[in-house]
């Protein structure tokens, strides 16, 4: 655990639980606060400002557990409230449940029981507090910046998806935005204020991949010293976005098509399910179903994903949104002191490639608006371009983004290269590329580019 010790609020009535818990809790490093009633943790609640609240049903003669849950809740607290009870009935459990409660745990309470509780209910507090940094970071970015014909018609089909159910599959080459049309999706839903949660599935190593989504139970494989909750359960009642789709193994499809077809999902380790409802969008720079006809990925989970296809184009395919995309990344650098970029500064950003696409392009606002002062002139983009070109004369190094995102880009601007050199001779660019044509064919659909004609 990092930064200061989270702070747990016990509330009963009882001194010898209160003390037996304490010192459970403060062994291993949390710091307690309590209250023997529910009147008292009422009045202290918002001084101890608690990451987690460990609640009694039943506290004579005051408020029990419930009512005092109610009164948090009323008043907006959204803190994780663990309910106790030794004496509770299953209309009890389903009630506080129904009032927000994060788990209900029987006494006579074991101390596993208790500390695998706490750090789920503190694990679900992260990813709330990560959830709002998201969200306020996509209500700040403006979505989808610009007007051409392509990105209009974007918006359009975001606005018209995201009030519903459908799953979403967004396609389109690396760098152009996938994550914002997801978040865009999410914020024109019914669900824009429940958690907007994302994985990466060409980020995470494949054996975790699975413990990632749908969580793990302690001891359930070497290095799980502790339950942890998945992103489908972290996303629950939200939107979970999967990047890059297609990287998963064909035993996480398996398990995520199930989880689709069911609603329900099972963590590693454990032979019950959890019941979540969660709206998945995501995200692919492949050819889906070609890699469906190849037999890497399968057919029922690309109809699943695939309900409502958005395809976002490249930047090169639409360098009329050039002078509003540069505008609004300068502005993101210095809010106050943008830079300003000449005529003859566009013209040359528009005459590059961008194989990185906006991605790559917001990379290089950044190092122009930090080089170059307020004004930018053709001269600065030249000289930035030409200092991030390869000793083969590729695209611009920029550092910071997943190899595979890197590699994808320089092999998708080198085919490119060819392919113009050789006027669209799929052959004759194989040859200068010193490969053959079939090799050369499936490249060029891996990776998303306007298949020639042979």
């Amino acid at each position: 655990m990092s930064g200061a010790p989270a702070q747990i609020f016990l509330v009963d009535d009882e001194a010898n639980i209160r003390r037996m818990l304490g010192a459970l809790l403060r062994d291993e490093g949390f710091t307690v606060a309590e209250a023997p009633n529910g009147n008292a943790a009422l009045l202290q609640v918002d001084g101890v400002d608690p990451d987690v609240i460990v609640l009694d049903l039943l506290m004579p003669p005051g408020p029990d557990g419930l009512e005092t849950l109610t009164r948090l809740r009323e008043r907006g607290r959204a803190t994780p409230v663990i309910m106790m009870s030794g004496k509770a009935q299953l209309t009890d459990a389903v009630r506080a449940v129904k009032l927000g409660a994060f788990q209900f745990l029987e006494k006579p309470l074991t101390p596993e029981a208790v500390l695998v509780t706490v750090r789920a209910a503190l694990e679900l507090n992260r990813a709330r507090a990560e959830n709002r940094t998201l969200l306020a970071e996509l209500a700040r970015r403006a979505t989808l910046i610009g007007e051409s014909p392509a990105i209009r018609q974007v918006r359009a089909l975001v606005e018209r998806v995201g009030p519903t159910e459908a799953r979403v599959l967004v396609t389109g080459e690396s760098g152009t935005g996938k994550e914002l049309v997801a978040g865009a999706v999410h914020a024109a839903s019914r669900r824009a204020s429940r958690p907007f949660v994302t994985v990466n599935c060409a980020a995470i190593p494949r054996d975790l991949v699975e413990s990632e989504m749908f969580g793990h139970e302690r001891g359930s494989f070497t290095g799980a010293t502790e339950r942890r909750m998945g992103r489908f359960e972290l996303a629950h009642g939200g939107t979970l976005f999967l990047d890059e789709i297609g990287d998963l193994s064909a035993e996480a499809q398996a398990k995520l098509l199930r989880t689709l077809e069911t609603g329900e999902l099972q963590r590693i380790g454990s032979e019950g399910t959890v019941r979540v409802d969660v709206r998945v969008v995501s995200a692919t720079n492949r050819r889906l179903h070609e890699e469906v006809d190849g037999g890497d990925f399968r057919e029922d989970l690309f109809f699943r994903l695939n309900v409502f296809p958005i395809h976002l184009p490249a930047l090169r395919e639409r360098l009329e949104d050039l002078p509003a995309l540069v505008a609004y990344l300068a502005e993101r650098v210095r809010p106050r002191r943008a830079a300003s970029f000449t005529p003859a500064a566009m013209e040359a950003l528009a005459a590059y490639a961008w194989p990185g696409n906006v991605r790559e392009l917001a990379n290089l606002v950044e190092r122009l608006s930090i080089l170059s002062g307020p004004t930018v002139d053709a001269g600065a983009v030249r000289q930035v371009l030409r200092s991030g070109q390869s000793a083969a004369g590729g695209p611009p190094v920029v550092l910071g983004r997943p190899l595979s995102d890197a590699l994808d880009d320089y092999e998708r601007a080198l085919i490119a290269a060819a392919l113009a050199q050789a006027a669209g001779n799929v052959a004759e660019a194989a040859r200068v590329l010193q490969t053959d044509r079939a090799n050369l064919y499936r490249r060029i659909r891996r990776l998303g580019l306007e298949s020639p004609k042979p």
